[in-house]
C-alpha cells in the first residue's frame, strides 16, 4: 500500500460511524399539505370504512352486515375445558396380546402406554391410558402395569392373580415423553386438587400415596418428596377457636 493511500484512510471510530448508504428512508409524513403529496385524504382516499381511523379491517367473522355463521348455529350443552380422553383398555386384550408374545411385563419392566401403543393394543393414548375390568375372566397371566388410571374392577382382579397395578400422573408433555421414551426431562406432578387427592390415594393406587411409595419396585427420590410434601396437609391441625378470634379483629 502506497503511502498517499495510506495517508488518506482514517480508522473507524464512534465519531465517523455512518449508516450504508441508501439504508435508511426518509419517514412518510402525511397530512402536510398538498405539495408533499400526501395531504388532505393523507393517501386514504375519499370517505369509506378504510379512509377512517383504526386499521380500517373488520373483525374476524363479519360477513358484511349479515348475521355471521358463528350467531346463525344454535348452542346446545358446553364443553368441559378440564376433561379428558382415556384409551381405556380391558384385561381379556392385554391377556390376548400377551398370549400372542405382543406384551410382556414384569415388577422392574411394567406395561406402560409406550408398550400398549407400539404394540397395537391401543391406537391412540389421548391423555393417558385407563385400564378396566372387563374380561377378568380371561386374565391367566400376572400382569404389571402403570397406567394413568385404573377401574377397582381392574385393580381387584389383577392383584388377585398376582400382578400389580401403580397409576402415575401425565400431563401432555410428560405423556409424550413416555411415549418417545424420554427420560432426559422431569416428568410433571399433579397441581389441580382433584389429581392430587386422586394420585395420593392408594385405594386408586396412585403413585404418590404412602403405600405405593414403599411397594414399587421403580420409585425415585423425587416421588417420595413429594408424597411427603402433598400429603403432608393431613397431619396438619387447624385451630379453630384462633381463626375466629382473627376473623373477629
Amino acid at each position: 500500500m502506497s503511502s498517499a493511500v495510506r495517508a488518506g484512510a482514517s480508522w473507524v471510530s464512534l465519531s465517523n460511524l455512518r449508516p450504508a448508504l441508501g439504508s435508511l428512508h426518509a419517514k412518510k409524513r402525511v397530512g402536510r399539505g398538498q405539495g408533499s403529496g400526501y395531504g388532505g385524504t393523507s393517501g386514504r382516499g375519499h370517505k369509506g370504512a378504510k379512509a377512517r381511523s383504526g386499521n380500517g379491517k373488520p373483525k374476524a367473522g363479519f360477513e358484511g352486515g349479515q348475521t355471521p355463521i358463528t350467531k346463525r348455529f344454535p348452542k346446545k350443552g358446553f364443553v368441559n375445558p378440564n376433561r379428558k380422553v382415556y384409551a381405556a383398555v380391558n384385561l381379556d386384550r392385554i391377556q390376548h396380546w400377551m398370549d400372542q408374545g405382543r406384551l410382556a411385563s414384569s415388577p422392574d419392566e411394567p406395561i406402560t402406554a409406550k408398550d400398549l401403543l407400539l404394540s397395537g393394543c391401543v391406537h391412540n393414548v389421548h391423555d393417558g391410558v385407563k385400564l378396566l375390568g372387563d374380561g377378568a375372566q380371561f386374565l391367566k397371566s400376572p400382569i404389571h402395569i402403570v397406567s394413568s388410571k385404573a377401574s377397582k374392577s381392574a385393580i381387584k382382579a389383577v392383584e388377585a392373580n398376582g400382578g400389580s397395578v401403580f397409576c402415575q400422573f401425565y400431563n401432555p408433555l410428560a405423556l409424550r415423553d413416555c411415549v418417545k421414551g424420554r427420560t432426559d426431562r422431569v416428568a410433571a406432578a399433579p397441581t389441580r386438587r382433584n389429581d392430587i387427592l386422586w394420585y395420593t390415594d392408594w385405594k386408586n393406587r396412585g403413585y404418590l400415596s404412602q403405600e405405593a411409595v414403599e411397594k414399587m419396585p421403580l420409585v425415585s427420590e423425587r416421588w417420595k418428596q413429594l408424597s411427603k410434601q402433598l400429603l403432608s396437609f393431613k397431619a396438619q391441625s387447624f385451630n379453630k377457636k384462633t381463626a375466629e378470634n382473627t376473623t373477629s379483629a
